[in-house]
This record gives structure tokens, C-alpha cells and sequence, in this order.
């Protein structure tokens, strides 16, 4: 390897418009949303032995509380992982893990509260970022300008 080889291994500036860039967010996209949406998935399972005892709190109810973020969870997952209206629909997920954290694990272990810390930050990042060329908002984008 060259010197110059060496340089751009280390410091390649990142170019957020290639096509590796934007394969790198669909995979992203996949693998968390896939797994965002698995929790969903056992708990839509589980509905009846969960949603009685589903926590309340943002004092809407229990049940209302339970779908919210069962919509977060599942439809919301499917359109972060498509790129389909992806801000919008990162808003709820955002949302249901600042209600894990802050309010619900608030005062568990790092252990307990490091996953939904871990999918609060993951989103957060992909709202910046952005859903990549590979995505139905990109698609759209086209039409619309």
C-alpha cells in the first residue's frame, strides 16, 4: 500500500450522496427496523395477556398507550425500513424510546435501559442522515420537484 493508499484508508473524506453510502443506510434501515419491529410483532402475540397491564405514561390509558406504540413498533418500523415517509414515521419511534428511557426505565439498571437507549440514539442518527438514495422517499422526491 502507497502512502496515498494509506491517507485514504485512514481520512477518505465520506461522500453521504454515493451509492455505497446510501446501500450502507438501506441496510441499516433493514436490520433495525426489522428488529424495532420484532418487539412489536411479540407483543401484538401476547396482546391480551399485555395490554391490562400495559403501563400508562402519558396518562392516556394503558390500552391507548399499548397501540401507540404497537403503531410505532410495527407500521412505523415497516416505513423507516422501505424509506417511505421515513422522518415522519421515525417521529413515534423516537418518541416510544424517549417514553422507555426517561420515563419507564428511568430508574432500572444501564442494563435494562441500554437497548432502548441503543434504538433511541440509532434513530435519532437516521433522522439526520436521512433515508439514502435507496428508499421510496427518494423516489417520490423526483416526482415532486
Amino acid at each position: 500500500m502507497s502512502k496515498k493508499s494509506h491517507k485514504n484508508f485512514l481520512f477518505r473524506k465520506s461522500d453521504s450522496d454515493s451509492a455505497a453510502f446510501s446501500a450502507i443506510l438501506l441496510w441499516a434501515r433493514i436490520v433495525f427496523g426489522f428488529l424495532f419491529m420484532s418487539h412489536g410483532i411479540a407483543k401484538w402475540i401476547m396482546f391480551k395477556d399485555i395490554a391490562e397491564t400495559f403501563p400508562d405514561p402519558i396518562g392516556m390509558g394503558g390500552e391507548v398507550s399499548f397501540w401507540l406504540v404497537l403503531f410505532a413498533e410495527i407500521l412505523c418500523s415497516f416505513g423507516f425500513m422501505l424509506g417511505a415517509l421515513f422522518r415522519l414515521c421515525l417521529i413515534p419511534m423516537i418518541f416510544t424510546m424517549c417514553i422507555a428511557v426517561f420515563v419507564i426505565h428511568a430508574g432500572d439498571p444501564l442494563v435494562k435501559v441500554e437497548p432502548a437507549i441503543m434504538y433511541l440514539t440509532i434513530f435519532i442518527l437516521m433522522y439526520i442522515i436521512g433515508p439514502g438514495k435507496f428508499s421510496i422517499d427518494n423516489i417520490l422526491s423526483r416526482f415532486m420537484a
